[in-house]
């Protein structure tokens, strides 16, 4: 429980201001700590608090594509390296999906690297 308020404390350094909203997993740690930061004033009462079952499992299915390809690359000889190489490998499995809207800047059934070299100067 100690790490679960460490973590939340972090968290609301970081952002500056104090969540609206907390959705957590089935963990109990992390459902006693935000319990006892509202109870000590770390966080407002007005907080709300949600609880998904399955929250972890669903991020890291969301997540299963990034891990496999980055599964080869360990050994990031920075922070700024591995965060821009995940940036580019969320933007291709987005394209790939389809999220974007190709039609409009006449992409529609055009190779990936195409529509990445278009797609990449936009963001």
């Amino acid at each position: 429980m100690k790490a679960a308020k460490a973590f939340f404390s972090n968290a609301v350094k970081q952002q500056g201001k104090p969540p609206e909203t907390i959705t957590l997993d089935g963990y109990a740690a992390s459902h006693r700590a935000v319990r006892e930061m509202k109870a000590d004033g770390l966080l407002p009462e007005a907080t709300k608090v949600r609880s998904s079952k399955y929250l972890n499992n669903v991020i890291e299915q969301d997540h299963r594509h990034i891990k496999s390809r980055i599964n080869v690359m360990h050994g990031f000889k920075s922070f700024r390296n591995a965060a821009v190489t995940l940036a580019g490998i969320e933007l291709m499995h987005r394209i790939r999906k389809g999220q974007f809207n190709l039609a409009k800047p006449g992409l529609k059934d055009t190779a990936a690297p195409a529509v990445w070299n278009a797609v990449l100067p936009t963001r």
